[in-house]
């Protein structure tokens, strides 16, 4: 009798927690997709001109029109691009009509092109706010000397270049040339795959409950027997 309670009770708390981890991963799944509705709704506003003083929060992700000079300075972020390899977020300062000197991200350049001589001057173009969450405790310091970054860091970046902590990702922009590729902001490199998750919980939660059910049957039979 002792060995049956204890059976179904492992089979029970084991049950519990397998079907909790897969209620878990439902609730991160909606909270991924409100995240990837609220990302698409807002890149496909209208462009606006650059507010007075945008929001983290609020701001994150709006379309907006920027006219100005495109000032010299580049910070390279080590990144890798399918089917083009290893190369460097391309980060420089930007100098609004009105004065505002700000953070843009201009796209991707290959390993080979890091030391290439890239247009600056005046130029207008459409791009998205944003303040990416990329460092972490683990995220290594940058190399100052070959000018190597291992996150974008808005606060950070914005003191290297002497700007204002606000950063603009392009979404297009043809003064770039054939050796910058722009890198806009999407969904598409955001995996959502927590329903899957979900499925292997759950199914994980069933076997066990089927082998928690065949062992009690088993040690039922066993003790007929005797």
């Amino acid at each position: 009798m002792r060995r049956l309670i204890f059976v179904l009770i492992v089979g029970v708390a084991g049950l519990a927690v397998l079907l909790s981890l897969g209620a878990w991963q439902m609730q991160r799944m909606a909270w991924k997709q409100n995240i990837l509705d609220t990302i698409e709704t807002r890149v496909a506003a209208e462009p606006v001109a650059l507010p007075i003083q945008p929001d983290p929060e609020a701001d994150k992700y709006r379309p907006v029109r920027l006219i100005g000079e495109m000032a010299s300075g580049e910070l390279h972020v080590l990144v890798s691009m399918p089917m083009l390899g290893p190369g460097y977020r391309m980060i420089v300062p930007f100098v609004t009509d009105d004065g505002r000197r700000i953070l843009v991200d201009r796209g991707f350049i290959r390993s080979a092109d890091k030391g290439s001589v890239r247009y600056t001057g005046q130029v207008e173009f459409l791009g998205n706010l944003h303040w990416p969450d990329e460092t972490d405790g683990y995220t290594p310091p940058p190399d100052t000397v070959k000018n190597i970054w291992y996150a974008r860091d808005v606060e950070a970046m914005a003191a290297a270049l002497k700007t204002l902590p606000i950063m603009v990702v392009l979404s297009d922009h043809p003064i770039n040339g054939s050796s910058v590729i722009p890198m806009p902001i999407d969904t598409a490199s955001i995996p959502n795959n927590h329903l899957q998750y979900a499925i292997t919980w759950f199914s994980l939660a069933f076997l066990w409950a089927a082998m928690t059910a065949y062992f009690l049957w088993r040690s039922r039979q066993n003790r007929e027997l005797t």
